[in-house]
């Protein structure tokens, strides 16, 4: 008899498991990766999901306040894994919007994932669990229009490692380092499908990551699969980008 699917769901059964910021797009997916994973999961967010994922608890949380947060997690019984997931940034050119706007952005991408896995630490210590943050590859590089959502994933990558070093051995804390994901939102940012396929064809890979794919990856962190990872940051960004020279190049060859 075949039980790989059972051992499969069966790697984090009755672990519980935090997600902020799980009730769409990526969030959702790294729910549902949980979930599948036989987790207890808990997914938060300001706003309730308009489709729940199945087999996850709904809380309402705004991680910007720390009052909020730290009552959130003192009421949990218990918590294995956290999932820093919440963040996003609108597009905004910096000379746009005023430093108040780009201080929010900075607030929710990197200055919440630090009150969130500071109120959850007492948990993780007992349960030698795990954080895993969600970084971007926005982080790495220029990222003209998002720049304060930039500066906000490099310093979530950095703060991770620090958070593994201080938190040995009891925590693990790792980085996904996601690239482009295609969600019910990429319309905004790529367009239509012809202009999906078009920058899917910059990814080495050939397409945009799922949710699944990221979902996947936290799984893995957040398991015993990983118990002698810490401090890393895991690219999960399809090989990255296509280096431009190399189109340039082609052009030139044809002209």
């Amino acid at each position: 008899m075949d039980n790989s699917k059972d051992g499969a769901t069966a790697c984090l059964r009755g672990r519980t498991v935090v997600v902020t910021g799980g009730t769409r797009g990526v969030g959702a997916g790294i729910a549902r990766a949980f979930v599948q994973a036989g987790a207890d999961v808990v997914v938060c967010a300001r706003r309730p999901p308009e489709a729940p994922a199945k087999g996850a608890e709904f809380a309402p949380l705004d991680v910007r306040d720390p009052a909020a947060v730290r009552e959130f997690f003192d009421a949990l019984p218990r918590l294995d894994a956290l999932v820093n997931n919440a963040g996003g940034a609108p597009y905004r050119l910096l000379a746009d919007a005023g430093p108040e706007r780009h201080a929010r952005v900075v607030e929710l991408n990197l200055i919440a994932p630090l009150t969130v896995s500071l109120a959850a630490y007492g948990h993780l210590r007992r349960a030698r669990g795990a954080v895993v943050m969600i970084g971007s590859v926005s982080g790495s590089r220029p990222s003209p229009g998002t720049a304060a959502y930039g500066a906000a994933k490099a310093g979530v990558e950095n703060l991770a490692r620090s958070m593994a070093v201080e938190w040995a051995p009891e925590v693990r804390v790792n980085t996904i380092v996601a690239g482009m994901v295609r969600t019910e939102l990429s319309s905004l940012h790529y367009g239509d499908e012809n202009g999906i396929a078009a920058v899917s064809r910059t990814v080495p890979l050939g397409r945009l990551a799922e949710p699944s794919d990221v979902g996947a990856a936290a799984v893995f962190l957040a398991s015993d699969a990983a118990a002698y990872i810490t401090g890393a940051s895991l690219l999960v960004h399809g090989g990255g980008e296509r280096p431009a020279f190399l189109d340039a190049a082609a052009a030139g060859d044809r002209t």
